[in-house]
């Protein structure tokens, strides 16, 4: 039996009419006549004496309200407790997050966001892979780069900057790579959770070249990749948060400057828009334009105030 039926009941035991229960329940007296009607049959019993004056509740009948109220009672109590979480960020939010991006450029905006929602407990778990929102049991991902169509609603974040970049004492070893074709005499860094077979994108007009490298050193991690065209073992494709220094000191040099190479756009997966908690609205309305430095949106820093390489 649904809860109206219930609730119709207690109205007419505590109004003492089925035409006051019908006005608070907003339905027709027939309709509040009914529900009791059905409940005494599923039940068995009469529940109630009915007169031309008054209806009141028979013994069995006092006895099913009182539990009933109790019941009603209760679950008012917990539709409430849920309504104010939906309102309020709090409780878990897991996270889905590649490695190098999150402690290089994500890290700010979450110590910020962990400042501004105490109430809220945050799980990052640090992946480069793609992982399985639904399947894992996450409430977010983190994703950085050109998405495949998943189902997964898709908000985009900003986008890094890309570099061809190799180590000073590499190029005076090996030579300067004049066109994207040289790199296939090269020795090449390739990040293995790139999308695209052994193949790095170049942008000619709207016409994205993917020119075929030959690797000889492979990993799944930007920074690993980093330190070694920092050690002089090869070229390197990296976005911009990873190698920015690097570039400033001079410990890494770009190349094939005249090519332009497709930014890597950063977004923010989630399952659904539908039921969303407090908990990941705030973190989508927090990482809303995630900067390049960390910076999060304007509502930063508001104590409760309404983001894969």
């Amino acid at each position: 039996m649904d809860t109206q039926t219930l609730q119709t009941y207690v109205h007419i035991v505590e109004g003492g009419s089925f035409a006051a229960a019908a006005r608070r329940m907003g339905i027709a007296k027939s309709m509040a006549s009914k529900h009791v009607s059905d409940l005494e049959a599923s039940l068995g019993a009469r529940l109630l004496t009915r007169s031309t004056r008054s209806v009141k509740p028979t013994a069995v009948g006092i006895e099913y309200y009182t539990k009933v109220k109790a019941i009603l009672d209760q679950l008012e109590v917990a539709n409430e407790t849920v309504r104010s979480a939906a309102m309020h960020p709090a409780g878990s939010l897991r996270i889905a997050s590649p490695v190098s991006y999150t402690l290089k450029t994500l890290a700010p905006c979450l110590m910020r966001f962990a400042e501004a929602f105490p109430q809220v407990q945050v799980e990052m778990v640090l992946d480069d892979r793609a992982a399985d929102l639904i399947g894992e049991g996450y409430d977010a991902a983190i994703r950085v780069g050109e998405l495949q169509d998943s189902g997964l609603v898709l908000r985009r974040l900003n986008a890094a900057r890309v570099d061809v970049v190799a180590s000073p004492a590499y190029l005076e070893a090996h030579g300067v790579p004049q066109k994207p074709e040289d790199l296939t005499a090269h020795r090449c860094l390739y990040y293995t959770n790139m999308r695209g077979s052994r193949t790095w994108p170049f942008q000619q007009g709207a016409e994205v070249i993917y020119q075929r490298i030959n690797p000889t050193f492979f990993a799944n991690n930007g920074d690993l990749i980093r330190m070694a065209a920092l050690a002089g073992h090869g070229i390197a494709l990296m976005p911009d948060f990873l190698v920015q220094e690097d570039l400033a000191s001079g410990a890494l040099v770009p190349l094939l400057t005249d090519f332009r190479l497709p930014d890597l756009p950063v977004s923010i997966v989630y399952p659904s828009r539908r039921n969303m908690s407090a908990a990941l609205r705030a973190f989508l309305d927090f990482t809303a334009g995630l900067g390049a430095s960390g910076g999060c949106a304007a509502t930063m820093g508001r104590r409760g105030a309404a983001a894969q390489v």
